[in-house]
């Protein structure tokens, strides 16, 4: 079943059905509730209630300064709110501190990728700076399944963009958390590689995660609870 819900200036999301056909149940474990976003002296949006239990995903879409990075970095706690509360488990993200953190992992729009680095020492030490280390021969087998074989050891200024987005993404394979919040990492990603994200926000939400993704591609998703929230300006 797929929900979608649009409102000028406030977004709210419509939990009537909450029924998740994997195996988390539920129980919402995001609650976002009242939430409001001000950047400089324009408000982005504001009322922002959100209830998600896991084994959802939820496709963010809104025109470009609707606020859709804002809110994607406050519910990683990047950035704070104007008002509205954020809860994990029924505890507020601020009390939780670490914690939370540790339950998240947020891509950006951009890839990240140290251009000077390899995909290699990108994806070890991205990672272990997120408090994850993984072998080299772990990395090499996640790069591979990345379609990256044979490109691990190059500076990543030598990868195509698209290449380089595949290097940031390579996280989603070794992470071990279940909020991911995701933000335009389609851009420049050909056929392929789409597939194998939808592979792998598949893979996610079958083991109870959440995934909460900005973008206008359209996702048929073969298990989990899809929603719709957007954010207009």
């Amino acid at each position: 079943m797929v929900e979608s819900e649009r409102s000028r200036r406030t977004a709210r999301e419509d939990i009537a059905d909450s029924r998740y056909n994997g195996a988390g149940g539920t129980i919402d474990i995001l609650e976002v509730s009242k939430l409001g976003c001000v950047r400089g002296d324009r408000r982005l949006f504001s009322g922002l209630d959100l209830s998600v239990s896991p084994g959802t995903y939820i496709q963010l879409t809104g025109p470009n300064g609707s606020g859709k990075t804002s809110l994607l970095r406050i519910l990683c706690g990047l950035l704070a709110p104007a008002e509205g509360e954020i809860k994990w488990n029924g505890a507020n993200i601020r009390s939780l501190g670490e914690e939370y953190v540790a339950d998240v992992t947020y891509l950006g729009h951009r890839h990240g990728v140290k251009e000077e680095l390899s995909a290699l020492e990108n994806l070890r030490i991205t990672n272990a700076l997120n408090g994850v280390e993984i072998s080299k021969e772990r990395a090499l087998a996640v790069l591979k399944e990345m379609g990256l074989a044979g490109r691990e050891s190059l500076p990543a200024r030598l990868l195509s963009e698209g290449q380089r987005r595949r290097v940031g993404l390579a996280r989603l394979l070794v992470c071990n958390t279940k909020l991911w919040l995701l933000d335009e990492v389609l851009t420049s990603l050909d056929k392929g590689a789409v597939a194998l994200v939808r592979s792998l926000i598949e893979n996610h939400l079958t083991g109870g995660g959440i995934a909460i993704v900005a973008t206008h591609q359209e996702f048929e998703l073969s298990t989990g609870h899809t929603k719709r929230l957007e954010l207009t300006t």
